[in-house]
């Protein structure tokens, strides 16, 4: 029996799991690394304690100090455990998105905790980052981590991942596949693993559909800390220094609908419960094993637990309102309020204004282009469209023409005021909400959400503006039965589904 002195002898040595029944049908081997199993439950663990002890060593972090960053959550809580066992306090501003399950980690292990807006620029005084660096330069005696460009957060993984990996491989590992948040990760694991290998050893960068890394358009994302977004106000897109680029030999784009499903299925089908960048990279490592042969070892990392997200990811509820799952009986949910393909283009499309438009010019701009008076219009991030589809993240708010003429009415002075202000109620739904539970304030709209992005308006339990084509929900095929959470005996339906729902749309395979 192995044993250790402190917490902190118990970062590292993760062990690699064959995934043999993921890997089914496909010709390399594939083991993941399994970095939930670091005392912290991420791979951030061994990050943290290499960022604390780098600036003990240069004197940057000194007795009673206080530790100071900003995270969606896994850094800091590797951070607050490391903290709270040399004596440190733990101070962690996350985005306020961030899934409940690390918020309570993070307090759990004595952290104080700051919720700040999700999608800000990033020269915003109130940007994720800024807000943690203004109070490490307030607070005497405070350390920023600054994980994105702490170079002892990518030397922790040539220290110690790369060498786990290749020890264990016996070398025979070829293809190296992680997610990108702040590169540190990937980039000191392929560091080693390149240089051990003399080079043979490739790289996959598994990333978020939206993400930059992978040449994505920086849009709002539902996997939480990998990718690179980027708010449509940032003047300047800013890698991390602690992403390496050319370490990387290819970059998977994985979806984030892929990625939930692909964690949903990793649970079912090998008894993983991983997290949805987790999700992320095994979609892309299993991409990617249908390339190569017995010859070739793929290792993927796995960062963290689904014991994270069990509010999110593996909540059918929460897929539901998304419009990530959908029952296999949409009779009376909103998908069967859609149109059907060929009426598509019997209904307006959606519009979409700035979300910085003010009541004037957004009056002025929906009257030159003669969207009715009741019609709904998403305020949203401007990413340069006038129809088509957004991210509920980046919808700001939903106004009319008559919203707005109201608001003029009322006090001309208004006109240089934000539309926002004078929007209407809103709320996203996802497509296999059943029609029952749609909200109906007064005056107000749903907008009908599908695989995480807005697609369609509803006013009253009716459609009145959707995309041209709303895609189709994937049904169930007999070999993805196994998968299914709906369980067929005797004629009857045993649902098996925590949440009381069956879904057709969760495949066994998202390798397509």
């Amino acid at each position: 029996m192995t044993i250790y002195e402190s917490v902190l002898d118990a970062i590292g040595e993760t062990p690699l799991l064959r995934l043999r029944r993921l890997g089914t049908g496909l010709r390399p081997a594939i083991y993941a690394k399994l970095e939930f199993q670091n005392i912290g439950g991420s791979v951030k663990d061994r990050a943290a304690l290499s960022m604390i002890r780098a600036a003990e060593r240069d004197g940057l972090l000194a007795p009673g100090g206080t530790v100071v960053e900003g995270t969606s959550g896994n850094t800091g809580i590797g951070l607050s455990l490391v903290a709270a066992h040399l004596g440190y306090r733990a101070v962690v501003f996350a985005p306020a998105s961030t899934a409940a399950e690390k918020i309570r980690l993070l307090r759990a292990y004595g952290a104080e905790v700051h919720l700040v807006g999700d999608f800000v620029p990033r020269s915003h005084a109130d940007h994720l980052a800024n807000r943690a660096a203004a109070f490490a330069a307030n607070t005497p005696g405070a350390w920023l981590a600054q994980q994105y460009d702490n170079p002892a957060n990518p030397a922790a993984h040539y220290e110690s991942t790369g060498p786990e990996i290749w020890r264990d491989t016996a070398g025979g590992v070829t293809h190296l596949v992680a997610s990108v948040g702040t590169g540190g990760t990937i980039s000191g694991t392929a560091r080693f693993l390149k240089a051990a290998s003399r080079g043979t050893v490739q790289v996959v960068a598994a990333d978020p559909d939206h993400s930059t890394y992978g040449g994505g358009d920086g849009a709002a994302k539902y996997v939480e800390g990998a990718g690179h977004a980027l708010h449509p106000d940032t003047t300047e897109d800013i890698w991390p220094q602690a992403f390496d680029t050319a370490l990387v030999d290819r970059y998977f784009r994985v979806s984030d609908r892929d990625s939930i499903l692909t964690a949903r299925r990793a649970a079912r089908e090998e008894g993983l419960l991983i997290g949805g960048t987790s999700g992320t990279a095994l979609a892309a490592a299993l991409r990617l094993a249908e390339e190569l042969d017995e010859s070739h070892t793929v290792v993927v990392i796995i960062p963290d637990s689904g014991r994270n997200y069990l509010s999110t990811y593996f909540d059918d509820g929460w897929l539901t309102s998304t419009g990530f799952a959908e029952p296999s009986d949409a009779s009376e949910t909103v998908r069967s309020l859609l149109p059907a393909p060929a009426a598509g283009d019997q209904i307006p499309g959606v519009h979409l204004l700035a979300a910085d438009s003010s009541v004037r010019h957004a009056s002025d701009e929906l009257h030159r282009r003669g969207v009715p008076a009741d019609e709904v219009v998403f305020l949203a991030l401007d990413r340069g469209a006038t129809f088509g589809t957004v991210h509920p993240r980046e919808a700001v708010a939903a106004v009319t023409q008559r919203s707005l003429q109201a608001a003029l009415e009322r006090d001309p002075r208004s006109a240089g005021e934000p539309a926002a202000l004078h929007g209407i109620p809103f709320t996203p739904v996802g497509a296999g909400t059943p029609i029952a539970d749609l909200p109906t304030p007064t005056g107000g709209s749903a907008g009908l959400s599908l695989d995480g992005e807005l697609l369609a308006v509803l006013v009253d339990g009716r459609i009145v503006a959707a995309v041209a084509a709303v895609p189709a929900f994937p049904s169930a095929t007999p070999g993805q039965a196994e998968n299914a959470l709906q369980v067929e005996t005797a004629g009857q339906v045993d649902d098996t589904s925590a949440n009381g729902a069956s879904w057709a749309g969760e495949p066994s395979s998202v390798r397509a």
